[in-house]
């Protein structure tokens, strides 16, 4: 089959689900081409992603199997890329080596220990909702930095015991990271910066000051013996657990409020217990994804799919947003909220050795955080009347700046 040119991907996330909707009119499969030009392979419909993220044949392991990783110095556009592929933790791991680094991790996030966080998440979602209104000018209260966003901060923080003086350090961290809208090259070495300062800062602290929590443990990890974490394996775990651990929840928190205040009927279906709030969360998950595209996975051999054969050694855009915006999928209403429709087989916790290690704690802040606010202020509505959010600058995040209400 004839194949398109490669389409550039708008790096500011403008407009992300009309973006994959005019990349699925090409094709099944679209060339793209990412902020500076990194060449890449887009998925547009749900079924082939699920089918990509599931063949044994696509690697997360740039250094393995990313054709262009030692190219990447010669485009100097490339280098913001190097934050997402030149890390070395379960997101950029394959095979053996991911099984290893995710068993390391997997005690941070058992299913006795994100229960045995309720109570905790409970108490910091109540002391939140009593200084909100507070928090507000002019009766106008910012959502996102006033309760989407510290919630999950303090949660994870906490179970990573990151000093409160270090917090703001690691926000604008991966604020930085996420920021896909500037691909220079000074903006990549600031990133880096930011990662080799932050990160190595909080591992000195916790070594000086060990504690009952995960930096402490993976750094023992890292002392001890049997498998063992290299000094880069910690750094970057601790980017990976602790910054998806709160930039994805703020989204997921984020995004409900909006869609819930920009559909009444449904939010007052949910508040009636007509449609429970698990089922928001798999809608908001499905069309409004935290991460709408993530950097990269690689093809091992040559790999057709629905026609297309994606050479070995190219990369692969992981495209939630697309595949949860997909008619073929879920219908001609697709890119709609709709949060009766009971969409629980959406991809973007991920699937399969790669499903996302952390969401049972994610959906459990959520399930407390969204009742709870909105039976706090059942009178809640947006300040802009449901119009003119401004997206992050970011075509893997999918979320808002802010989120401006009125509370009552």
């Amino acid at each position: 089959m004839s194949l398109p040119s490669a389409i550039s991907i708008d790096p500011f996330g403008t407009d992300i689900l009309a973006e994959a909707a005019r990349l699925r009119k090409l094709g099944p499969v679209v060339p793209v081409e990412l902020p500076g030009g990194v060449p890449a392979w887009a998925p547009t419909r749900y079924d082939t992603l699920r089918a990509l993220i599931l063949d044994p044949r696509v690697s997360k392991d740039p250094r393995r199997h990313w054709s262009l990783f030692d190219e990447v110095a010669e485009h100097p556009g490339w280098s913001w890329i190097m934050g997402w592929v030149g890390v070395v933790n379960m997101l950029s791991s394959y095979g053996t080596d991911h099984t290893r680094l995710r068993k390391l991790v997997a005690p941070s996030f058992t299913a006795r220990r994100t229960e045995s966080m309720r109570p905790r998440v409970e108490q910091i979602t109540e002391e939140l909702l009593s200084s909100l209104e507070g928090a507000a000018s002019d009766g106008v209260a910012e959502l996102r930095t006033a309760y989407a966003q510290p919630l999950p901060i303090r949660v994870i923080c906490e179970l990573f015991g990151v000093p409160d003086p270090m917090r703001p350090d690691l926000v604008e961290t991966i604020a930085a990271l996420i920021n896909t809208s500037d691909p220079s090259p000074e903006h990549a070495a600031y990133v880096q910066e930011r990662i080799g300062t932050v990160l190595p800062a909080l591992i000195a602290h916790k070594s000086e000051h060990p504690g009952d929590d995960m930096t402490s443990e993976l750094i023992r990890v890292r002392d001890g013996d049997g498998d063992r974490l290299s000094g880069d394996e910690l750094v970057y775990t601790l980017l990976l657990v602790i910054g998806a651990g709160f930039e994805t929840t703020v989204n997921l928190i984020g995004n409900a409020v909006v869609e819930l205040l920009r559909h009444p009927a449904q939010l007052a279906a949910v508040r009636a217990g007509e449609i429970s709030w698990d089922s928001v969360i798999d809608e908001v998950l499905r069309v409004r994804p935290s991460i709408a595209n993530l950097p990269l996975r690689f093809a091992v051999s040559d790999i057709e799919v629905a026609g297309v054969t994606i050479p070995a050694g190219d990369a692969i855009l992981t495209t939630f947003a697309a595949a949860g915006s997909d008619p073929g999928q879920y219908g001609a209403d697709a890119a709609e909220f709709d949060a009766g429709r009971g969409a629980d087989d959406h991809l973007s916790f991920g699937i399969g050795v790669h499903r996302c290690i952390g969401a049972p704690l994610a959906r459990m802040e959520a399930l407390t955080a969204l009742p709870a606010l909105f039976d706090r202020y059942p009178g809640m509505r947006l300040a802009a009347g449901g119009g003119g959010l401004r997206q992050v600058p970011s075509f893997i995040a999918y979320g808002w700046e802010e989120i401006p209400v009125r509370l009552g």
